[in-house]
């Protein structure tokens, strides 16, 4: 009686497996080429949720170090790189169970080399907008030179780095330039910056006193800053003139041309009370006449 009722179990048992078989076996016909089992979706699905997870600890490494401003545009870009992995596990993961997506490899691969083609310039500014997020080189407030235009970071987006320049006009910076140009940070090493105004004064000058009056004009100026101490360099012996450089220190290199100007007004002005005199080329025309 025992092994009848054994009997009896082992062929329910048998025969509710042979079910889920035959549950996991039925297949979805979409086209005459595609045809998915139910099997087969639950390893798709499978690996779409192994691929969430993957993504999500990816996101939470990149952006723990990013401010939170910063994390809501990287969230943007996360989520057009998300669907794009979703796509590409989707059709591996089809294919590696035997799934024919060539077709669908092919005119996947076409649409994206157009699109691409098409958006190539919009996809360069985006892939550099990422990197400055990530890579922290440019903030908002930064003084920042390229191309020889000089502005101070205002909006960092995804596409764009908008800046304000010295006469007030706005910037618009495509981020892909970061990559093709070479970027100076004037304030990435702190807000302070080095300065100089050239001058050159006439042969026979008291070398001296121009280092002394060149110093005092630099100190005597409300912007520059007592440390480090301004200085003076002899730079050369010009075809009309000593060269000297005054080197002085600011707090503020955005609006440097301003107490540059002053500096050159007081230089001027102490020259002019002391007999120094600034030269300015000469040049001797001899005329020769032919004779008639």
């Amino acid at each position: 009686m025992q092994d009848l009722e054994k009997i009896e179990e082992t062929i329910t048992e048998s025969s509710a497996w042979e079910a889920v078989k035959n549950f996991l076996g039925m297949h979805l016909d979409f086209t005459e080429d595609i045809s998915v089992s139910i099997f087969d979706l639950i390893i798709v699905v499978t690996a779409i949720f192994i691929t969430t997870i993957v993504l999500r600890i990816l996101l939470r490494i990149i952006t723990r170090k990013l401010p939170e401003d910063d994390k809501g545009k990287f969230n943007v870009v996360y989520g057009y790189f998300r669907w794009v992995v979703y796509l590409i596990i989707l059709l591996i993961t089809l294919h590696s169970v035997g799934v024919n997506v060539t077709a669908v490899f092919a005119a996947s691969a076409a649409l994206l080399i157009g699109v691409g083609l098409a958006l190539q310039t919009l996809f360069q500014d985006i892939i550099s907008g990422v990197f400055i997020l990530v890579d922290q080189s440019v903030h908002v407030g930064d003084i920042i030179e390229i191309e020889g235009k000089v502005g101070r970071v205002e909006e960092i987006k995804l596409r764009t780095t908008r800046a304000v320049t010295i006469d007030n006009k706005v910037l618009v910076i495509p981020n892909h330039l970061y990559l093709t140009n070479s970027l100076y940070n004037w304030t990435q090493n702190g807000t302070t910056t080095r300065e100089s105004v050239e001058v050159g004064v006439a042969y026979g000058s008291d070398v001296e006193l121009v280092r002394k009056l060149l110093l005092q004009a630099a100190s005597t100026h409300p912007d520059v800053i007592s440390e480090p101490e301004p200085s003076v360099i002899f730079t050369n012996f010009g075809d009309s003139s000593l060269n000297f450089k005054l080197v002085f220190t600011l707090a503020d290199s955005f609006k440097a041309q301003f107490p540059k100007s002053d500096i050159r007004f007081e230089i001027d002005k102490l020259f002019r009370e002391n007999k120094v005199t600034i030269p300015f080329p000469q040049r001797d025309i001899h005329i020769i006449e032919k004779p008639q």
